[in-house]
């Protein structure tokens, strides 16, 4: 049987090293093809471009993996899936993995993730697809300690069929390999950014604003991705992206919209 094919893509870059760390893991596993954006593409979200037009390049080969096919993207982490998907990919992948991303997207940091936002546009395409990110911020951020649990997942999603319309989110502590203890299946943490904006003022007079802000967790649940992750846990959040709140539909029926 042939190998499964899969696609590698992120949102820190072609170069970063939490994506060479992920293609040398899939390389074990699999046929590797890479498309991922040209330059750090952090907190995008799931923009797409479309108001300008989209680049893609081959990149020279990589010989360390000689057989890994790659392609950089002048996008956003949603387009490089959307023109792998449609243009470059020689046949539907059987699996996305996007990162490893350099920090966490845990709890409500998925809403702004690049990296989650291009596992849940392959997703959307109906291909099986992870997101994988490590809680260190460090451009020289250590991923050896969680390789072999990274491998043991998605060998596990290239075994079970993923459930339908599902994404998994995986936050990987900055632990030395001996104190992480496992992976658990977690929900979301309720939390939020308690935000403002530092305002200061150019040489020229203009006034202009840097975003800052505190991590605030509202959840003391022992199920959540951030209880997961403290404990020394590979946290996985099964994350859709059907976004309706059913649970409020019969509420909303009660009120009075007239005629």
């Amino acid at each position: 049987m042939s190998k499964p094919l899969i696609l590698v893509t992120n949102d820190d870059g072609i170069t970063a090293p939490g994506l060479r760390t992920l293609v040398s893991l899939m390389n074990q596993l699999g046929e590797v093809y890479v498309v991922a954006p040209d330059s750090p593409q952090s907190g995008m979200g799931h923009a797409i471009t479309l108001d300008s037009t989209l680049y893609s390049k081959r990149m020279r080969q990589d010989m360390a993996h000689p057989n890994v096919v790659e392609y950089s993207c002048s996008g956003t982490p949603a387009d490089c899936v959307k023109l792998a998907l449609k243009e470059i990919l020689p046949r539907r992948p059987d699996l996305c993995v996007s990162g490893i991303n350099h920090g966490a997207n845990h709890s409500i940091n998925v809403l702004y993730s690049g990296t989650m936002s291009a596992a849940v546009e392959a997703g959307i395409e109906g291909v099986p697809a992870i997101g994988f990110s490590l809680c260190d911020y460090n451009w020289n951020a250590n991923f050896e300690p969680g390789s072999d649990l990274v491998k043991t997942i998605v060998e596990q999603a290239l075994e079970h069929p993923m459930p339908k319309d599902v994404v998994l989110n995986v936050n990987i502590p900055d632990l030395p390999k001996e104190a992480l203890k496992g992976i658990k299946v977690c929900r979301q943490a309720r939390a939020n950014w308690n935000e403002k904006f530092d305002k200061r003022t150019n040489p020229n007079g203009k006034d202009y604003y840097w975003l800052t802000g505190r991590f605030e967790l509202l959840d003391e649940g022992q199920d959540t991705d951030v209880w997961a992750l403290e404990q020394g846990y590979v946290s996985v959040v099964p994350t859709q992206f059907d976004l309706t709140a059913h649970h409020a539909i019969r509420e909303l029926n009660q009120w009075d919209f007239g005629p």
